[in-house]
Formats: structure tokens, sequence, C-alpha cells
């Protein structure tokens, strides 16, 4: 088996666990080692390692702004990360590895890090569904604090939070409860992933983008719009064969009536291509 091979099979295995028991930091190690398959890992472990040692040590803090206190001296002062503002749409930047090498990268994969830090020191950590930012929040009891990792950890109080959402959504956009809500580890991983993707598609690198949508369909194969945008894209490329799998298996979800008629439609013209 080759190291690609063996990566791509740690990859599968992480589709079998609940999402509590995914190892959210040791799975984007992985995904960033796909496109570095010659870079030895134990590196980067240790580096998490390390963090873990120091957050467990500091961790006994009984209030939630010296918790947040103490993973922000750890991460942005002990170990210098910050958000990548020069070359933010550097798709290495959602990288693991890369992030690490250089201690800066996106909201998400500098949330990883973080997330892996909280979680050693027994904190109640989660990131968020809040579109185009990546944010966490720290709960203890009926206490909570949203915390922005780009941005050296601030705390952000309900008006940044709005003023944020309106950056990215449009002025007329308003804060819900979604936009508040935890996202579990297999969707942080998704988001991560989504940033390489989405970067591929702008770039017209569309073997790209389906490269990484196979990677994501791996690791959460029980969402069904990525299986929806592999069969889109392989069919593009002229990989049928794949395009029939996938948006088989999208239609096995039982999506919205006209999604289901784009992907059957799509399927049935496919299937005539190959008699």
């Amino acid at each position: 088996m080759s190291e690609k091979q063996a990566l791509l099979a740690a990859l599968k295995s992480v589709a079998e666990r609940d999402d509590d028991a995914i190892d959210l930091a040791e799975t984007a190690l992985i995904l960033g080692a796909l496109d570095r398959p010659q870079t030895a890992l134990d590196p980067y472990r240790s580096h998490l390692a390390d963090l873990t040692a120091a957050a467990k040590s500091g961790g006994n803090i009984d209030h939630l702004e010296g918790r947040a206190d103490l993973l922000n001296e750890l991460m942005f002062e002990t170990h210098s990360y910050t958000g990548e503002t020069e070359d933010y749409d550097d798709p290495e930047n959602a990288n693991l590895l890369h992030v690490i090498d250089r201690r800066a990268g996106l909201p998400v994969s500098i949330g990883i890090l973080y997330i892996h830090a909280a979680r050693a020191a027994g904190y109640d950590i989660t990131g968020l569904a809040f579109p185009g930012h990546f944010l966490l929040r720290i709960t203890e009891g009926a206490a909570r604090i949203i915390i922005d990792p780009f941005h050296g950890g601030q705390a952000l109080e309900t008006s940044h939070l709005r003023d944020l959402l309106k950056q990215f959504m449009g002025a007329d956009a308003e804060l819900t409860p979604y936009h508040h809500a935890p996202v579990g580890n297999r969707d942080i991983l998704l988001r991560l992933q989504n940033n390489i993707k989405s970067r591929a598609m702008n770039g017209n690198d569309t073997a790209r983008a389906a490269e990484i949508l196979e990677r994501m369909v791996l690791f959460a194969p029980g969402v069904a719009s990525v299986w929806q945008e592999l069969g889109v894209l392989s069919a593009h490329l002229g990989k049928l064969r794949q395009a029939m799998t996938a948006l088989e298996t999208f239609l096995d979800f039982a999506p919205p009536k006209d999604e289901e008629r784009a992907a059957e439609s799509l399927l049935n013209k496919i299937k005539t291509s190959l008699h």
C-alpha cells in the first residue's frame, strides 16, 4: 500500500466514527498530507502534543474569560499563530501542515488548532455555523463567550457579530439563532475542505475541485450535497461511471424535487452516452 493509499484509508475510517469520536486535528493533518504524501507527520503530531500538554497544565480555570485568555496566550503569543491576511486566498492556508509550518492560516484552520487545545484542557468548545468567517464558542453552564480565532481570539459581542454578518451577507442581513448554532467535527472538516474546493472552482480547476470532493465523501458519506457536486463535476470531466455512482447515491437521499429532476436528467444523459 502506498503512502497516499494509507492516508485515504485512514480518511475513510473516519466515516465509521461517531462525530464526537473524530480526532479533528489529526484528521486535518491527514487531509493536508494527501497533498504532501512524502511529508512525515510526526513533527506535526508532536506540535499537537505540545499544545495538548500546555493546555492541560494551565486548564484549571473556572471562568470563561480566564479560559479564553489562557488559550489566546498559548495560540497567539507562545506559538505566534495569526490570521493570514496578505495571501488569504492561497488554498495552502487550509492545509494544516502549511498552517503549522507558517503559523498562519484561515479562521477554520487556526480554529481547528484552537479547538484541539481547548478540548485538551477540558473546555466545552464548538465551532459555529456562522457564514463567511469561522467562529468558536466556549461554554460553561449558562455562560458563553464567542471567539474569533482569526483575530487573536478576540471576544465578540452581539454588535460585533451583527456587523460581521452584514460584511459577508449584505446590509439587510440579520442575526438568527442559526448563526449561533454549533457545528460538529465532520462539518468543520467539510468547511476546511470547502475552502480549497471553492478556490479551485474560482480558478477553473475542475479536476482539483473534484479531487477534493472525492476526499470529502470518504469522511462524510452522509452529506447529500457533496455527492451531488461530485456527480456534476465528474460528468463534466468525463468520469462518467464515477458520476453515475455519485448521482445515484445523491438520489438515495430523497432530495428536493427540483434537485432530484436535475440529477435524474443528468444521470439519464450519462447512461444514454454509455450505451
